[in-house]
C-alpha cells in the first residue's frame, strides 16, 4: 500500500505546486485582491479541466488493472489505447466548443469586472494546451493501472519545475525574458503541462510494463470503445456534475466580493494540503481493488480498500489538527503578511478552521470513491455526489451566505443568514461529512465488488 501511496502523494504535492505558484506570485507580486481573487477562479477552471478527461482516465485505470491482474496485457493495451481515443474526440470538441463560445468565463461565475478580465486572459492562454493535459491524465491513469505509481511523479516534476520557473521569469522579466506580468503565470502554466505530456509519452513508449502499444492496437473496435464508456460514462457525468455544482458554488462566493472571493480562494489551496493524502490513498485503493478483482481474489480487493481508508483518515484528521492551529500563519504566507491585505488573511483563518472538522469524513469520501471506481462500480459515487452537491451545499450555501435569496419562477424572496464566505464553509462542511458517511454505508455492501466490467 505504502509502495504506491507514497510516489502518488508526491505527484499530488507537485501538481498542487502548480496552483501554489501562481497564488503565491499573484499574492506577492499583485497589489489588491483582484488577482488572488482572479487567479482562484483560474485555480478552480484548472482543477477541473480534468473533468473531460474522466470517462477515458477512470475506465483505463479500472480495465487496465483488471487486464494487467489477469494477466492479459494485450487487453490492457487495447483498452489504453482507445482511452486516449476517446479523449481525444472530448478534447477536439472542448476546443472547438471554447472557439465558438469565446471568453466571459469570469463574468459568468459571478466576479467583478477587474477579476474576471484577469482570468478571461489567463485562460484563454491555457486552453490551448488541452492535447496536453489529455496526454499527461490518460497515460498516467494508464500506467497507474499497470501498477506504474512513478510515472505520474515524473511527469508533474517536469510540470511543476517548468511552470515555477517560467512562471516566476515571465512575471517578472528575469533571465532577459520579457517581462509579461499576468499574462506570464499562464505561458508558465502552459509550457509545463507541454513538458510534462512530452514525458508521459516517452514512459509510454519505452514498453514499460508491456504496454507500449502497436499500431493494430490503435486500431478503432466498437466493442472496446462500449466497454470503456460502460465504465468511464457514469464517471464522466460524476466529474461534469461535480464541476458544474462546485463552480456554481463559487458563483455564490464570488457575488460577496473580492475580498471574500478571495478569502475563499485562498482557503481552498490551503485545504487542498488535505485533498493530497485523499488523492493518493484514493488512487491506490483503485489499483488495488482492480487488480485483486481481476484475479479473482475478492476478499483482498475489499480489504486494501479498508485499509487505504483507515491509513487516510487518520492522516487528514491530523492535518484538520494543523488546519486548527496554524490557520493564520498558512493564511498570512499566502497574502504577503497579515499586515498586506489584513481582511482576506482573517477571513482565510476562519474558513480554514472551519474545513478542519470535515477532514475524517473527506477521506472516507475519497478513498472508498477510489476502491468502487476502481472496482468498476463507478454509478454510486455519481449518485451520491450528486445529491450531496445539489441537495446540500449549493441551497445551504446560499441560505447562510447571502442575506437574501431570490427563489426561482419569482416565487418570492427568502431572508438569508447574511454569513458571507463563512455561511457557504459550513455548507460545504456539512456537505463533506453527510457524503463521506453515506459512501463508507455502501462501501459496506458486498455489491461493488461483482460488478461485472
Amino acid at each position: 500500500m505504502l509502495r504506491l501511496v507514497l510516489p502518488v502523494l508526491l505527484e499530488q504535492v507537485l501538481a498542487l505546486s502548480v496552483g501554489f505558484t501562481d497564488k503565491w506570485l499573484a499574492g506577492n507580486l499583485f497589489p489588491g485582491a483582484e488577482s488572488l481573487a482572479a487567479v482562484g477562479l483560474v485555480a478552480y477552471g484548472l482543477g477541473f479541466l480534468p473533468v473531460m478527461f474522466a470517462i477515458p482516465a477512470v475506465a483505463a485505470t479500472a480495465l487496465v488493472a483488471r487486464d494487467v491482474g489477469a494477466g492479459d496485457l494485450a487487453g490492457a493495451r487495447r483498452a489504453a489505447t482507445h482511452a486516449f481515443l476517446i479523449g481525444g474526440g472530448f478534447t477536439a470538441l472542448a476546443l472547438a466548443v471554447i472557439g465558438v463560445g469565446g471568453g466571459g468565463f469570469g463574468g459568468m461565475l459571478g466576479l467583478p469586472s477587474d477579476s474576471a478580465a484577469l482570468a478571461d486572459r489567463y485562460v484563454s492562454i491555457v486552453m490551448t494546451g488541452l492535447p496536453a493535459m489529455l496526454v499527461i491524465h490518460v497515460g498516467v491513469a494508464v500506467l497507474r493501472g499497470a501498477g506504474d505509481m512513478v510515472a505520474g511523479l515524473v511527469a508533474m516534476s517536469a510540470v511543476n519545475l517548468v511552470n515555477a520557473g517560467l512562471s516566476f521569469a515571465l512575471g517578472v522579466g528575469a533571465l532577459g525574458l520579457p517581462r509579461l506580468g499576468w499574462d506570464g503565470l499562464a505561458w508558465g502554466t502552459l509550457a509545463g503541462h507541454v513538458c510534462g505530456a512530452a514525458v508521459v509519452v516517452v514512459l509510454l513508449y519505452r514498453g514499460r510494463l508491456g504496454l507500449r502499444p502497436t499500431w493494430s492496437d490503435w486500431r478503432p473496435c466498437r466493442a472496446w470503445a462500449g466497454r470503456l464508456l460502460h465504465v468511464g460514462l457514469p464517471a464522466g457525468v460524476d466529474a461534469v456534475a461535480n464541476a458544474a455544482c462546485h463552480l456554481a458554488f463559487l458563483g455564490i462566493v464570488n457575488r460577496l466580493g473580492n475580498v471574500d472571493a478571495a478569502a475563499h480562494s485562498v482557503a481552498i489551496t490551503i485545504e487542498s494540503l488535505a485533498f493530497l493524502p485523499g488523492s493518493a490513498f484514493g488512487v491506490a485503493a483503485a489499483t488495488l481493488a482492480g487488480q485483486y478483482l481481476g484475479a479473482r481474489d475478492e476478499r483482498r480487493a475489499r480489504r486494501s480498500v479498508w485499509l487505504a481508508a483507515a491509513a487516510c483518515t487518520v492522516l487528514m484528521s491530523s492535518v484538520g489538527l494543523v488546519f486548527l492551529v496554524q490557520a493564520e500563519p498558512l493564511a498570512a504566507w499566502f497574502t504577503g503578511g497579515v499586515g498586506r491585505q489584513p481582511q482576506v488573511a482573517a477571513l482565510t483563518a476562519t474558513l480554514v478552521r472551519i474545513v478542519a472538522f470535515a477532514q475524517p469524513p473527506l477521506a472516507l469520501l475519497m478513498v472508498c470513491s477510489g476502491g468502487l471506481r476502481g472496482g468498476g462500480a463507478t454509478r454510486p459515487p455519481l449518485i451520491v455526489n450528486f445529491l450531496g452537491l445539489v441537495a446540500i451545499r449549493l441551497p445551504l450555501a446560499m441560505l447562510l451566505a447571502w442575506p437574501a435569496v431570490e427563489l426561482p419562477g419569482g416565487m418570492g424572496t427568502i431572508l438569508g443568514w447574511g454569513l458571507g464566505a463563512v455561511g457557504a464553509w459550513y455548507a460545504m462542511a456539512a456537505d463533506l461529512t453527510v457524503r463521506g458517511l453515506a459512501m463508507l454505508i455502501i462501501f459496506s455492501r458486498l455489491r461493488w465488488s461483482r460488478v461485472r466490467v
